[in-house]
C-alpha cells in the first residue's frame, strides 16, 4: 500500500541537528488539523554538511516541500544559502523561516516578532516604556534587541559576562544599544520597565544567581526566552520581588505563525488550547 502522506498537497519542515527535540511539529500540525488543511509538518534532521544539498533540493521542480523552519545550528547558513532574504534577515544575519516561490528561496527571521508577540498577549501596555535592559549577547539576543529597537524602546542596555560580545550588538543595531559588563547589571536597570533574560540560565532546572529587580521601575516586566521550565528560577525571583512576568513559551509559539500563513496561506491564532498542549508535553518529557 502506497504511503497515504505522498497524496499530501503541501509538506513543511523543521530542520537542525539535533531536531528530534523541536515541538514546532507539534504547534504546526494542531494547526493543519485545525484548519483541515491538506499538508504535513515533520522534523528532518540535516547535519551541518548535508544542509546546503538540503537547501538545494528546495529549488527543484519537483521538491517535497514547500518551506520550513531553520533551527540550531543552521540558522546563519540559511540565510546564506537563501536567493531572497528579507531586511529583518539580512541585519541579523540569521532565518529561522524559508519558502520557496517561483524557484527561488525566500528567508526571514520570525524570532522578533515571536518575542513582542508574547509580551503583547500576555502583558499590552509592556511597551510603555523608554528603557529596557537584555542580559546575554549570545545568538538569542540579537532578535530580541532588534524588535525592541524596532518597537521604539530609546534606550537598550545589553549586559553580558564578556562586554565586547555585548558591544557587538551595540555596534550591529545602533546608537539606542548600550553594552555593559555584568557588575554594571544593578545600575543599568535602574528604571528600566522591561528586563529580558536571553541567557541559558535557569534552563531545564539549572540554578540562576540571584538578580536584584529593586532598581526597575515599579510597573516592569520581567520576561525569560527560556521556556523549560515554564516559570524559571528568573521569573520566580523577579515575582518573589512584586514584579509581572511573561514566561517565554509564548515566543516559541507566536514565531510560528508568519511561517504558517506563508506555507498555507491561514492566519493562525495562540491558543490556550495550543498552550496546554505544548505545556502537556513538556511536562510528559521533563
Amino acid at each position: 500500500m502506497a504511503d497515504s502522506r505522498e497524496t499530501l498537497t503541501k509538506k513543511t519542515f523543521v530542520t537542525g541537528f539535533p531536531v528530534k527535540h523541536s515541538r514546532s511539529p507539534l504547534i504546526h500540525n494542531f494547526w493543519i488539523k485545525q484548519f483541515q488543511i491538506d499538508g504535513l509538518y515533520e522534523a528532518v534532521e540535516q547535519s551541518p554538511q548535508n544542509f546546503p544539498s538540503f537547501v538545494e533540493s528546495l529549488r527543484l521542480s519537483d521538491r517535497t516541500y514547500v518551506g520550513g523552519n531553520v533551527t540550531i545550528p543552521h540558522k546563519e547558513s540559511a540565510y546564506r544559502l537563501a536567493d531572497r532574504p528579507d531586511e529583518v534577515a539580512e541585519e541579523l544575519g540569521a532565518a529561522n523561516t524559508i519558502w520557496v516561490e517561483d524557484g527561488l528561496i525566500h528567508a526571514t527571521n520570525t524570532d522578533g516578532f515571536g518575542f513582542v508577540s508574547n509580551l503583547d498577549d500576555r502583558h499590552r501596555g509592556w511597551d510603555n516604556t523608554d528603557k529596557a535592559v537584555v542580559l546575554g549577547a549570545g545568538g538569542a539576543s540579537r532578535a530580541v534587541i532588534q524588535a525592541l529597537r524596532n518597537r521604539g524602546i530609546a534606550e537598550i542596555h545589553v549586559v553580558n559576562r564578556t562586554v565586547e560580545r555585548a558591544q557587538e550588538l551595540a555596534d550591529r543595531f545602533g546608537q539606542t544599544v548600550h553594552a555593559h559588563a555584568m557588575d554594571a547589571l544593578f545600575e543599568v536597570s535602574a528604571g528600566c520597565g522591561l528586563f529580558v533574560n536571553t541567557t541559558s540560565l535557569g534552563m531545564d532546572g539549572t540554578e540562576a544567581p540571584f538578580i536584584d529587580f529593586s532598581p526597575l521601575d515599579a510597573n516592569a516586566v520581567v520576561t525569560d526566552i527560556v521556556y523549560v521550565p515554564l516559570k524559571t528560577p528568573i521569573l520566580k525571583m523577579a515575582e518573589q520581588q512584586g514584579f509581572a512576568t511573561v514566561d517565554g513559551l509564548g515566543m516559541l509559539l507566536h514565531q510560528a505563525r508568519p511561517g504558517f500563513e506563508k506555507w498555507f496561506g491561514r492566519k493562525p491564532s495562540v491558543t490556550e488550547d495550543l498552550r496546554s498542549l505544548i505545556i502537556a508535553d513538556m511536562e510528559r518529557h521533563a
